[in-house]
């Protein structure tokens, strides 16, 4: 949906999704460290204040790019907020998570990105971040209908290359032999001794959502152990980018990303460089 822009100048951008778990259960996913790093990003919860309650949010989207959002709101299990921004000339976004408990044994999980300005330049940045919701809010229902409070560890890689959205997604899915994968279809791939199989979960494939170019592909592993594989390329950062996050569970996810997580970075550093600032 666009940006609601209201009369006193706040901007933002609203999503939602219905999961599985009582509302302690999602809230030990999308307001703990462990649980957010679990489908989202690494995160830690620091700085605790004289109630106990995080005062602080450390999330890291990718090596060396982290942020650290000051909690506002800590109310377990219905509603966490933060403030944070998106660079030293950005206004300060709040990020609004409440939970809603629903029959049948799930909740409602809603999202509020907002911020003050008075032109549009920010627009962009609250419709990508929109648009990037979907993907990782089908490894959050998954995480917690399959893997809730289980061990996870995760690798993150991510680069840029080619002249489009399309020829990064077609040279990253060939890469991996995924070019002609199908939802429910087996697959298998090796990078630099580094071997995965599982089977195709979701593909969506390259499509405009409002102003950026964005495909994903999901592929739900059993090797090297259970877990998801999610790939991307988009032009929200404007320019093509390729994105591989696996979110690995169970006792041997750790000693997993100790073996892989070079493996991987350094084919995707190979494939998709980074350009130099």
């Amino acid at each position: 949906m666009p940006v609601k822009k209201e009369a006193n100048g706040r901007r933002s951008i609203q999503v939602e999704v219905e999961v599985p778990g009582t509302p302690e259960q999602v809230w030990q996913a999308i307001a703990t460290g462990p649980g957010i790093s679990a489908w989202f990003v690494p995160t830690e919860m620091i700085e605790p204040g004289p109630d106990g309650k995080p005062t602080k949010m450390k999330m890291e989207f990718a090596p060396g790019m982290e942020s650290a959002a000051s909690i506002t709101a800590y109310d377990a299990p219905r509603r966490l907020a933060a403030e944070d921004s998106w660079g030293p000339d950005s206004p300060v976004i709040a990020t609004e998570w409440t939970v809603e408990a629903r029959s049948g044994g799930t909740c409602l999980v809603r999202v509020v990105h907002s911020l003050f300005a008075e032109t549009d330049d920010w627009d962009n940045q609250l419709e990508g971040v929109e648009n990037g919701w979907p993907g990782f809010f089908r490894i959050l229902k998954n995480y917690l209908a399959n893997f809730r409070g289980q061990r996870s560890a995760s690798i993150q890689a991510m680069g840029m290359g080619g002249s489009s959205v399309a020829e990064v997604w077609s040279k990253l899915l060939s890469g991996l032999n995924l070019s002609d994968a199908r939802e429910g279809q087996r697959v298998r791939a090796t990078v630099n001794g580094a071997s995965i199989s599982g089977v195709v979960g979701t593909v969506v494939p390259i499509h405009k959502a409002l102003k950026h170019e964005e495909a994903t592909l999901q592929v739900h592993l059993d090797e090297p152990v259970p877990g998801v594989l999610a790939l991307g390329a988009n032009n929200c950062m404007g320019g093509p980018m390729a994105t591989i996050y696996f979110y690995l569970y169970g006792n041997n996810a750790d000693s997993v990303v100790k073996r892989d997580a070079e493996k991987w970075q350094g084919w995707m550093a190979e494939k998709f460089p980074m350009p130099q600032m």
